[in-house]
């Protein structure tokens, strides 16, 4: 589909001054959860930061009423978005690294783990942006956005972010993306009207019967759960692994699956290389992953306009539901059949596909805000993350090169940061490429050793579903 930049219908919506908080910004940012997004651009060329803020005064704050206001809580104690003056300067951040050296990824692994785990100020509108000058072994300079999961979720987010973007090669034209079938085939699905009825009905009730178990029931300690509280505050390393698309089509090709089934068999496979290469004990462990599911009805980008609407069918805000899905574990996953991740993983994500679960559970989370208040459920999602091993996000990008401010971005990613989980990974495709990020508790897990778990475990599935690569 093409997405047309069009701030004159964001401008409109923008008229409200103030209007209610919807009950899921309201579990995200409270005194239990405080959770924001990171959006990393590379850029090809060294930051301009005179056209960074032109873009953020000229297309950026226009977008939504959400950008422009701070959360309070009125004399009823209701809490709602209040519109104010937003002091630009006040949200962009230049920091100053030591000059003379060719590379500077260090500096930026330690300035990533420094705002990720900052907490947003409540007075002004809960966003920021930070230009990063020097360059990285993948970067001439980086854009990076942190916006607070209150104001929307990673759908709502980034529909917002390629608004202020255009197409590298032809400003003029529209950013395309993956179509709607294969958009099903990339994200996590939507739950439809099914044949199978009855098969949908028993999966609902495990689903659902699941939930309720999990919230309560840890998951075992291992090298990527230490099983401590207060872990949203300790710094993070963020690194990524890219993998060829047309790679992993040629796996989905040879068995008959999706792309996302792929993706998900090399997490669960990589996962289980990590462990066993950290030191994980050969006994069956308990290992959850939440899943992050968009629950709108129509999975691609839409224009804001469309957002906009009160009955659209894809609103902007929280629109989204965790799934729990089980990681399987293997005594000597260097000996196993590669491809049985990927046979499992298609297994799992059929089955929840084919159930109600997601949104019973999102029926309960209701009735608990009506009865004890919003605080109460957002303590039952922050022990429902606490419980579980690491949660993983995945979005569509464009298909084209695109460039924010003049600047070609070479790639992207975001990252979930402030949650009360040693790990999250995210899943982003852009121009033919997979890139996989990977959030990790510093001085806990081995990012390096993890991310090579991951690349190795891509390599066992390409060459045991495909054959080896010239």
């Amino acid at each position: 589909m093409k997405l047309k930049i069009n701030t004159s219908s964001a401008k409109a919506w923008g008229e409200v001054e103030e209007e209610p908080v919807s009950p899921e910004a309201q579990y995200l940012n409270s005194s239990a959860l405080c959770v924001s997004n990171l959006v990393v651009f590379e850029s090809e060329i060294p930051i301009d930061d005179s056209q960074a803020m032109l873009t953020l005064e000229n297309l950026f704050l226009p977008i939504n009423p959400r950008f422009s206001s701070i959360m309070v809580k009125d004399e009823h104690g209701n809490s709602r978005w209040r519109k104010v003056q937003v002091k630009l300067e006040d949200h962009i951040n230049v920091p100053v690294f030591p000059s003379g050296l060719e590379f500077y990824d260090d500096y930026m692994q330690e300035y990533i783990a420094k705002i990720a785990t900052e907490r947003l100020p409540e007075d002004q509108p809960l966003w920021n942006t930070h230009i990063i000058k020097y360059p990285t072994k993948n970067a001439a300079g980086s854009l990076v956005f942190k916006l607070h999961h209150s104001l929307g979720d990673g759908f709502s987010l980034m529909t917002a972010l390629f608004n202020c973007v255009q197409r590298a090669d032809n400003p003029s034209l529209p950013l395309t993306f993956p179509s709607i079938g294969s958009t099903q085939a990339q994200n996590w699905g939507v739950y439809r009207a099914l044949s199978d009825v009855f098969s949908m009905c028993i999966n609902t009730i495990k689903d659902f019967s699941w939930s309720l178990a999990l919230s309560s029931i840890k998951d075992s300690v291992t090298p990527i759960r230490s099983g401590d509280v207060g872990i949203e505050d300790r710094p993070i390393t963020l690194s990524t692994v890219t993998f060829s698309l047309s790679d992993i089509k040629q796996i989905k090709g040879k068995l008959k699956g999706t792309v996302n089934d792929v993706i998900t068999g090399i997490i669960f496979y990589g996962m289980q290389l990590y462990l066993q290469a950290a030191g994980q004990e050969t006994k069956p462990a308990k290992v959850t992953a939440l899943v992050l599911l968009n629950t709108r009805a129509i999975r691609t980008y839409q224009p804001l306009k469309e957002m906009a609407r009160r009955d659209s069918k894809v609103p902007w805000g929280n629109h989204f539901a965790f799934l729990h899905v089980s990681i399987p574990t293997n005594k000597d996953p260097e000996n196993a059949d590669p491809l049985h991740s990927i046979r499992r993983a298609k297994k799992i994500i059929k089955a929840k596909r084919n159930s109600l679960g997601v949104y019973l559970t999102a029926g309960i989370l209701e009735i608990m805000r009506k009865f004890r208040g919003s605080e109460a459920v957002s303590r039952h999602i922050y022990k429902t993350l606490t419980n579980t091993s690491l949660t993983i996000s995945n979005l569509i990008g464009p298909l084209e090169k695109l460039q924010i401010a003049n600047h070609p971005c070479k790639s992207f990613y975001f990252m979930v940061v402030r949650a009360p989980q040693s790990l999250t990974i995210t899943v982003v495709s852009y121009m033919g490429t997979i890139k996989v990020a990977i959030g990790a508790e510093r001085d806990f897990i081995n990012s390096e050793l993890l991310v090579s778990c991951m690349e190795k475990s891509f390599e066992r599935i390409f060459d045991a579903a495909v054959g080896n690569r010239t």
